[in-house]
């Protein structure tokens, strides 16, 4: 893979989670939540000031292995992420069950009853462990 960060997306209908690595590629940390409605010029702007080497999108999966009704909007996003950045590699990663992951990391991380309401937060963490989980899996395959 080439050099420069990997972006994760937790892409949602209404918030995308955003997570990153560091210019190495080995440790992942969650970036921000945005609005679904302004990933584009986020995107836009983040990869016009920070080299990405590859953007990988979480795909929603239902537990039965079929494609959940988000799975459509996330193929488009990523269409058009390859039309707008033809440099940056994108991939996807099986996204199952990481909401339910983010929210168990929450509560264990001490976070108060209040904050943890907030679904950006959530999206984030969401985020984070997609990118831990494929940063795991390429170190895996080696």
């Amino acid at each position: 893979m080439a050099d420069g960060r990997i972006l994760a997306l937790d892409y949602g209908k209404r918030r995308t989670g955003i997570a990153v690595s560091d210019p190495l590629q080995l440790i992942a940390g969650g970036l921000c939540t945005v609005e679904t409605r302004q990933i584009k010029a986020f995107l836009t702007d983040y990869l016009a000031k920070e080299t990405v080497a590859c953007i990988v999108l979480g795909l929603p999966t239902q537990t039965t292995g079929e494609a959940s009704e988000n799975q459509q909007r996330v193929r488009t996003f990523a269409a058009w992420i390859k039309q707008q950045f033809p440099a940056t590699d994108v991939e996807f990663y099986d996204e199952r069950y990481t909401s339910v992951l983010a929210h168990r990391a929450i509560i264990a991380g001490g976070i108060p009853r209040m904050k943890r309401r907030d679904k950006a937060l959530t999206d984030e963490v969401a985020a984070t462990i997609i990118l831990e989980d494929f940063l795991e899996s390429r170190r895996q395959r080696g």
